[in-house]
């Protein structure tokens, strides 16, 4: 036998080692922990190296008719990289398949696109500006109707379904004003109506929350925050129950494109194998802040879950493992008195986005625009991996 037959020999057997690994470590009742340092991270079968390969070909040999001999045929359909990613997702959230995009709103975008046109989606009140965006300037355009509702109440959902309605769409904790849904109650209401239930579950991550277990049918991120951790990558995801939903929304990706790059993929995937840790941290230093904000005499409310006041605090203590690390709070005063506070902080960072290790504070008002919903002396935090107290310090400073 030659030396490129053993080799190849080899190779086959290696790989099927790494299945059988994989396979093992799926049939295991893993915790979370566990599986976000294992998910996605078959050894590689070529070098035995630990660390997930990058593929950055675009394009992968296929034989003479284009039959996918190595399963691959082109980045856009899908890459080694992001399947890996994708694996990862899907055990996460205990989903049955997961599709990974270049960004949050890529994902979202490609669920409305999987809509049937005179579809429905009826959307809770508080959401990202962008999904609110999307709502006013595209549904339109593509014939999807949409509803508007606050979904906490139970009687406003089911006045705002329709024969039509094809999705029911929440942000649990919500974006700016944290909101907490009941994600059970409104997957029942959801289902009797022969809609689905779609969870952004953004501020919790994969970690704090798992909107599968509670009836959701399918569960949006946006990769480039926690998941991604470090505020240097952009992505997104959907992990979904149905196979069928999982055809249509491959389709609407490889077609219109918004595949995640190989790098994307590979540092999300990295990120993933720190956010039990990181998530943790980032709940404490939250809960900690959010104490001492509201013993201010300079802050109106605070918006957290985990403070007993929270008017979500008990179904957030029921459906999360900890409370996140986003909050909000309004500032005893007017919208200008509130830009004070944010030009005072000498920690904490004037930026958007969330989830990395770095504080940051935004007036959400003036982030948004015209169209965004925030009180004009509300500001959100996203609580880093810093101190508490020093956190805490430079709040309270600014706050003077």
């Amino acid at each position: 036998m030659s030396d490129s037959g053993k080799v190849t020999i080899t190779n086959r057997i290696v790989s099927e080692q790494g299945v059988a690994r994989e396979t093992a470590h799926r049939a295991l009742k893993m915790r979370l922990e566990t599986i976000a340092v294992h998910a996605g991270a078959e050894i590689d079968p070529v070098t035995g190296a630990l660390a997930p390969p990058l593929h950055l070909s675009t394009t992968f040999e296929h034989g003479p008719a284009a039959e996918a001999i190595h399963e691959f045929l082109y980045i856009r359909e899908k890459n080694p990289t992001q399947s890996r990613l994708e694996a990862a997702f899907r055990d996460l959230e205990g989903g049955a398949s997961a599709l990974v995009f270049s960004s949050g709103m890529a994902a979202a975008t490609a669920l409305v696109q999987a809509l049937a046109p005179d579809s429905h989606v009826v959307f809770s009140d508080d959401l990202y500006i962008d999904v609110r965006n999307l709502v006013r300037d595209f549904l339109p355009l593509w014939h999807v109707e949409s509803t508007t509702a606050d979904l906490s109440d139970a009687q406003a959902l089911r006045k705002a379904i329709r024969p039509n309605t094809k999705l029911v769409w929440i942000e649990t904790p919500s974006n700016p004003l944290m909101k907490v849904l009941d994600i059970s109650a409104i997957a029942n209401a959801a289902h009797q109506a022969g809609a689905q239930l779609v969870v952004d579950n953004t501020f919790a991550s994969p970690i704090l929350q798992r909107p599968l277990a509670l009836g959701a049918d399918v569960v949006l991120h946006s990769t480039t925050k926690y998941c991604g951790g470090h505020s240097d990558v952009q992505g997104g995801c959907l992990v979904v129950k149905s196979r069928e939903l999982l055809d249509k929304l491959f389709h609407v990706r490889a077609i219109l494109g918004a595949v995640a790059s190989p790098f994307n993929s590979w540092l999300i995937l990295r990120g993933l194998r720190s956010l039990p840790c990181r998530m943790e941290r980032h709940s404490a230093n939250a809960a900690a802040v959010a104490a001492a904000l509201s013993a201010s005499p300079r802050v109106d409310a605070v918006y957290y879950p985990g403070l007993p006041s929270h008017a979500g605090h008990e179904i957030a203590r029921r459906q999360m493992k900890h409370f996140g690390g986003m909050l909000s709070f309004l500032v005893r005063g007017t919208r200008e008195d509130t830009l004070r506070v944010a030009s005072r902080v000498k920690l904490f960072v004037n930026a958007t986005s969330l989830g990395g290790v770095e504080s940051l504070i935004e007036h959400r008002a003036s982030s948004e625009g015209k169209a965004s919903n925030a009180p004009p002396n509300l500001l959100r935090l996203s609580i880093g991996l810093e101190h508490p107290d020093d956190l805490i310090e430079d709040l309270l400073q600014a706050l003077c």
